[in-house]
């Protein structure tokens, strides 16, 4: 059966890539606020390990290099389940609400048991088995969103960025009055806990998702080496890898630097790194929306979403300025406002990107190889900016690096993807903007 053969109720269409002008049901903008809050609970998972450190390190006497790599630990798996294929391929070859849910539990459970963990070697596991579960979300949410139309994918797209900005802010604020108030402990309990009501709701809402979406034509086998040998694809994990480290760097090791060096109490911190990933968030909702509305008005994809991810990681790398900034809290805190505003640009549109050039056969696959190597940053930020505060007794250098990796990501957008035209696998050639 054609594409363009698919039950016309279904209330999701094919992306406007390979049909004409389309509309979205009520129904699917249903799907994108729950899948938003679970990239929210994502984060704040992820995130709250960093806001708790600063307690951690005390009570378990733990050096710089340690806390750098507990920070990294959940990056190996949850890279290498990506970059492996195998997130992606249980997200096209199974059911994508069904593999959501499994790891969404898997990761809420981990979050969970951190609270009971009494060692570096329990605290490491527990951040292993978080990787585990978080590694499937972005090639659900990818393979979800491929079947948005064009004008429409910067701000659901955007929508889920913000709520992996908003995730950290309210896990900075609602961790900072935990450990004020309860201790480290009861933080995880208390998210990981509160994060599995998220599952009744999804367990509702995804049998129809289910239903409508089994509708349409399987998606055809591509071979995971045509992609391997396209330049527009290695920009992507370039520059996706660039992105990462600039906002891992900050979420593992900004509250930190701002006790630290700022010398700000725990609630101080807490509010600062609130109001920081809030302003990436509204960022990238503006950013998300405002490239939709270019293209509706005839802008090309490659004019409204590459200029955004290129031009928004150039803006980033002017975080390079707080390395030779001393002692002026004020203006630390205005350009690192200024990175983060460039960042956001960068992040409500480089996942649209991706989605356009993959298509529905690929979108599982090149977004999970993308998010896995992009998320090797994960690894490499953490523990670099560790053992730069270790040698040098300061983050500034730290910051420095995060700039210069920015440039480097804005680089390999403008110089490898080039242009976002959807990829003819079928007929096994590439578009202008995916060639070798």
């Amino acid at each position: 059966m054609s594409l363009q053969q698919s039950a016309p109720e279904s209330s999701l269409s094919m992306p406007d890539d390979l049909q004409g002008p389309v509309r979205i049901s009520r129904y699917m903008w249903a799907i994108v606020p729950l899948l938003v809050i679970s990239a929210l609970i994502n984060y704040v998972d992820r995130s709250n390990l960093s806001i708790a450190a600063p307690v951690i390190e005390r009570e378990f006497g733990l050096s710089s290099i340690q806390i750098g790599s507990l920070l990294s630990a959940f990056f190996w798996t949850y890279a290498l389940m990506q970059v492996t294929g195998l997130a992606g391929w249980l997200t096209d070859r199974f059911p994508v609400g069904w593999v959501m849910l499994g790891g969404y539990v898997l990761w809420s459970v981990a979050t969970f048991a951190t609270g009971f963990t009494s060692s570096f070697a329990t605290l490491f596991l527990t951040r292993l088995l978080l990787g585990i579960g978080e590694s499937i979300a972005y090639p659900c949410y990818s393979r979800i969103f491929v079947e948005l139309p064009q004008h429409m994918r910067g701000r659901a797209n955007s929508f889920i960025d913000a709520g992996t900005k908003l995730g950290p802010a309210a896990g900075a604020f609602l961790g900072g009055l935990l450990l004020v108030h309860a201790g480290w402990r009861m933080l995880f309990f208390v998210l990981g806990a509160g994060g599995l009501l998220w599952a009744p709701l999804w367990i509702l809402a995804m049998p129809k998702y289910e239903r409508r979406t089994n509708q349409r034509r399987a998606p055809q086998f591509t071979s995971i080496f045509k992609l391997l040998g396209m330049r527009s694809a290695w920009g992507s994990f370039i520059g996706h890898f660039a992105g990462n480290y600039f906002f891992y760097f900050l979420l593992a090791w900004l509250p930190i630097y701002l006790v630290r060096e700022e010398n700000m109490s725990i609630g101080s911190m807490s509010r600062m790194a609130s109001a920081i990933f809030l302003l990436i968030a509204s960022s990238t909702v503006v950013a998300g929306f405002a490239s939709d509305r270019l293209i509706s008005a005839g802008v090309s994809a490659t004019g409204a979403r590459l200029s955004m991810a290129a031009g928004g990681l150039a803006v980033a790398s002017s975080l390079i300025a707080i390395g030779f900034v001393h002692r002026d809290l004020h203006l630390s805190i205005a350009i690192m406002a200024l990175a983060c505003v460039g960042y956001g640009a960068f992040s409500s549109n480089h996942w649209a990107i991706t989605q356009t050039l993959a298509g529905p056969s690929m979108a599982g696959r090149w977004g999970s190889l993308q998010n896995g190597i992009a998320n090797f940053a994960g690894i490499i930020a953490p523990w670099v900016a560790g053992a730069v505060a270790q040698f040098y007794g300061s983050l500034r250098i730290a910051f420095v690096i995060a700039g210069c990796v920015a440039l480097m990501g804005a680089c390999a957008w403008v110089f490898l993807v080039r242009s976002v035209e959807p990829v003819q696998w079928d007929a096994l050639s590439y578009a202008s903007g995916a060639k070798p």
